[in-house]
């Protein structure tokens, strides 16, 4: 299958994409007329040989954009039928917690009322019609049945230095090695949370990998003893009014970007990256990186993150807004500018303008719903996952669906 005419954020001209059993197998410059006589290009200009397969399937774009499927560094998958629960500013998360279970727990009733299973479903699809093709689920480990993207879950998940239970045993146990261990720390603004990462880097006698969630309070000095630190700023400001200082500690340690949970932020992820990129903390291509390939190589996915050939073909192609280019085009983009996702070659979102080209040429197999009337067609059934949430709770505000 060929995609044709995108354009990509860091790249002039446009391209094709050839995606061959679940890779990209060529990436070469468009061509208006008999493009096989061209060699075909990478993005980064280097070539990658290909046969004649001018037969094969094509979807055309008038210069889309193209772009790795995302990478979600910190979502709780089935908390994200929660509305987001504050009742103020906290200074540190050992206080939020109690707070919302004492002062919100008819919603919090409510929502557990729903099978943990649906909502990790629910989770999983929010992932999805965002453009992640990959989400690293943070707590206990989760059964994600037939999951539509990737649901990494392949490292040590403590929760906090504050909520787990016997964690410095946890961290040095002597048959936990080989895979980095993951947790919330300095996710306050006061004395406590900054102490909190001392101890943490104290007590890891072994020098397990580290990758910290939140690190509010985490300093240049600290920031070397982990291995990344993923950054959620929209659920930073929501419960403290405050993110960590990226600007000075992205030359200290890898910095991965991340949602959290509709508890603590919006559905919308493309609002959150818009409001990374507000605050100014670092260049756009870092945080384009910081959603492909930084994580990607520290959670060891180094098949994913980059569209060049030989890489796994998850890859998101989006509608810009008129008249925007480049990194411009691809902050504005929201859920409903998408037009398709793929996940190791194969389709997974496609927008209803789609629909002729890729049911005449047979390019999706299983079952497709749309969200809603003219919304986008998503693997699975979503509607009815939404049926069976509202079985269990008929007044749920559900997210209204691109």
């Amino acid at each position: 299958m060929w995609l044709n005419n995108l354009h990509f954020p860091n790249e002039e001209g446009l391209y094709d994409l050839r995606i061959h059993d679940g890779k990209i197998a060529a990436v070469r410059s468009s061509q208006p007329a008999d493009p096989i006589k061209t060699p075909p290009l990478s993005p980064s200009g280097s070539k990658s040989n290909y046969g004649n397969f001018a037969d094969e399937p094509a979807l055309h774009f008038d210069g889309a954009l193209a772009f790795p499927g995302l990478i979600n560094s910190h979502d709780h998958l089935d908390f994200n039928l929660f509305p987001p629960l504050a009742n103020r500013i906290y200074n540190n998360y050992t206080e939020w917690g109690p707070d919302i279970h004492a002062n919100n727990k008819a919603i919090i009733r409510d929502i557990l009322k729903i099978p943990q299973s649906v909502r990790t479903q629910w989770g999983i699809y929010k992932n999805l019609l965002n453009g992640f093709t990959t989400v690293v689920n943070h707590g206990e480990r989760l059964d994600t049945g037939t999951s539509p993207i990737t649901v990494f879950q392949d490292c040590y998940c403590l929760h906090s230095v504050g909520f787990e239970p016997n964690w410095k045993w946890k961290l040095n146990h002597p048959a936990k090695t080989g895979r980095p261990f993951a947790l919330h720390v300095g996710e306050g603004t006061d004395a406590a949370a900054s102490r909190e990462i001392d101890d943490l880097i104290r007590w890891n006698f072994f020098h397990r990998p580290l990758i910290g969630i939140h690190g509010v309070a985490m300093t240049e000095e600290q920031a070397p003893a982990f291995h990344a630190l993923v950054w959620c700023p929209a659920s930073n400001y929501f419960l403290l009014d405050k993110t960590a200082p990226i600007d000075r500690l992205r030359a200290k340690v890898s910095i991965f970007f991340g949602t959290d949970s509709t508890l603590t932020s919006g559905w919308n992820a493309w609002d959150q990256i818009r409001f990374a990129r507000d605050l100014r903390l670092a260049p756009d291509t870092e945080l384009l990186a910081m959603l492909t390939t930084a994580p990607a190589k520290a959670w060891e996915l180094n098949d994913r993150g980059a569209l060049t050939p030989g890489k796994m073909a998850d890859l998101v192609i989006g509608r810009p807004k008129p008249g925007l280019t480049g990194m411009d085009a691809f902050f504005s983009l929201n859920p409903e500018d998408l037009l398709l996702v793929l996940h190791a070659g194969e389709i997974k979102l496609f927008d209803p303008s789609l629909l002729e080209p890729i049911t005449e040429q047979e390019l999706t197999a299983g079952d497709f719903q749309p969200t809603r009337p003219d919304g986008k067609y998503v693997a699975g059934d979503l509607p009815g996952l939404m049926q069976e949430i509202c079985r269990y709770c008929p007044n749920i505000p559900l997210q209204i669906l691109p």
